[in-house]
């Protein structure tokens, strides 16, 4: 028992990395990957958009969906609020 609170003792006075807190950060935050079409609604407005061979990743805390799509031969960075938004496997 000494040796467990002599190892987390030393583990927590060294820190973290920035890496090591980026993937801490990252446990609350899920993924889909494939082919997904993505709808949001806002009132009577809708917009849609395809996402082939990617992944929707969302963050229930923040509250919002994210992906990348090809628009006009362009990658464009979607950020959508999981209340108003469908997503659709293809």
């Amino acid at each position: 028992m000494k040796y467990i609170v002599l190892i987390a003792v030393v583990l927590l006075s060294t820190g973290c990395s920035e890496e090591q807190q980026n993937k801490i950060s990252r446990l609350g935050v899920s993924w889909m990957e494939g082919d997904y079409t993505v709808t949001f609604y806002e009132g009577a407005h809708k917009t849609s958009w395809t996402v082939l061979d990617s992944k929707v990743t969302s963050d229930s805390q923040k509250g919002y969906y994210y992906f990348w799509v090809r628009k006009d031969g362009k990658s464009k960075y979607v950020q959508v609020p999981i209340a108003r938004t469908v997503i659709e496997e293809l």
